[in-house]
């Protein structure tokens, strides 16, 4: 069990210490993950930015994730969760969550682009994996930047996405694999959803840290 994000993430930074001082680029996935990363970032020395991804709901469901997006058009499809949608359907869940990612983008780094991942290191982090949808269009959105190695770090996890994540990603780095697993909160006491507001103080934070070093 983790106190909150912050206690998670510096388990997960100590967890990822081959890293530190190495050059690598660690991406958050907001809004959870900013803080996740923010604190990792800071302890392995390494750049530090935001990439945003939505997860693609189905039309009868929204919390059920039929895949999901990245900002440069990524998509992950999950094969189970599609069947029975249209073609067009699928598009047009997919153009709404891209609206809302455009507006992200601008509310959480000021509509300024990803440093460039070209033959990096990139750590992408969230505050735990459930669907794992996100991640898996944020691989996509990677590997189509070139960068040179991917490593999703989360302190919790499923087994089955962890099985998946690492057919996707060069290496997956995952504190807690809950038995019975029914979601990211269950392994934090305090938890509750960060606002836009919030996850963009993590990256003005982390740019006045910067800037003054």
């Amino acid at each position: 069990m983790f106190r909150d994000r912050k206690d998670a993430a510096l388990q997960l930074a100590e967890a990822l210490e081959k890293y530190k001082g190495k050059g690598a680029i660690v991406l958050g996935i907001p809004r959870g993950g900013a803080e996740t990363a923010y604190y990792v970032a800071r302890h392995l020395d390494a750049d530090f930015s935001l990439l945003v991804a939505r997860k693609l709901g189905h039309p009868h469901n929204p919390e059920y994730a039929v895949g999901a997006i990245a900002e440069d058009g990524s998509i992950y499809l999950n094969p189970s969760a599609q069947a029975g949608l249209s073609k067009e359907l699928i598009e047009r869940i997919e153009e709404q969550q891209q609206v809302e990612i455009e507006r992200r983008v601008k509310a959480l780094r000021n509509g300024e682009p990803l440093p460039s991942l070209k033959d990096k290191t990139v750590l992408l982090v969230d505050d735990g994996i459930a669907t794992g949808s996100t991640v898996f269009a944020a691989i996509k959105m990677c590997r189509n930047m070139g960068a040179g190695k991917i490593v999703v770090a989360a302190p919790v996890s499923g087994w089955d996405k962890q099985k998946e994540l690492r057919q996707a990603a060069d290496e997956v780095v995952v504190l807690e694999t809950p038995e019975f697993y029914s979601g990211v909160s269950q392994v934090y006491a305090y938890f509750r959803n960060l606002t836009d507001d919030e996850a963009l103080a993590f990256m003005q934070k982390w740019k006045a840290e910067h800037q003054a070093s």
